[in-house]
């Protein structure tokens, strides 16, 4: 499984504007400068997580983007979803058939089961794990998906 850049960005951007408590809001170069990326990039990650209902924008001089509903009530596994595509799904299998049209082993597969349980294991995780808890309010869910992880990134969080 890998969790790609617009994701993890997009997950940092969300944790960003988490921080400005309720109705704090941030525009897109203050989001840019705090999270190291450019401005036009974190234009291209705002929209997939306002059109999922995540964040919205706010005219006038207090202008930005600010969460639409609380921290608390936004689950990793559906921003991961509004951003990128999940490890499997029904695609998976029509995307990995090679250079026939139909897999070779779609009547008896054997690693099927296995993507879709691991899928079905990440989501049951990522759907119990809050942006609230994500930006410093860990909870029961954020421990037993692994506890505090610490970063060695430049800027980290």
């Amino acid at each position: 499984m890998k969790i790609s850049a617009q994701e993890e960005y997009g997950i940092r951007c969300l944790l960003r504007l988490a921080e400005q408590g309720a109705g704090g809001s941030l525009t897109i170069p203050e989001l840019a400068r705090a999270e190291g990326l450019s401005p036009e990039y974190v234009a291209k990650l705002l929209r997939p997580l306002r059109q999922g209902g995540f964040v919205k924008s706010v005219r006038g001089q207090a202008g930005g983007y600010r969460l639409a509903r609380r921290a608390g009530k936004i689950r990793l596994r559906d921003v991961l979803r509004a951003l990128g595509r999940p490890f499997f799904d029904s695609r998976f299998c029509a995307d990995h058939a090679g250079n026939v049209e139909r897999c070779t082993h779609a009547a008896r597969c054997s690693l099927r089961p296995l993507w879709q349980g691991m899928q079905k294991a990440v989501d049951e995780v990522l759907g119990r794990v809050s942006l609230a808890e994500l930006a410093g309010n860990p909870g029961p869910a954020l421990r037993q998906a692994g506890g505090q992880v610490t970063c060695s990134t430049r800027g980290g969080l």
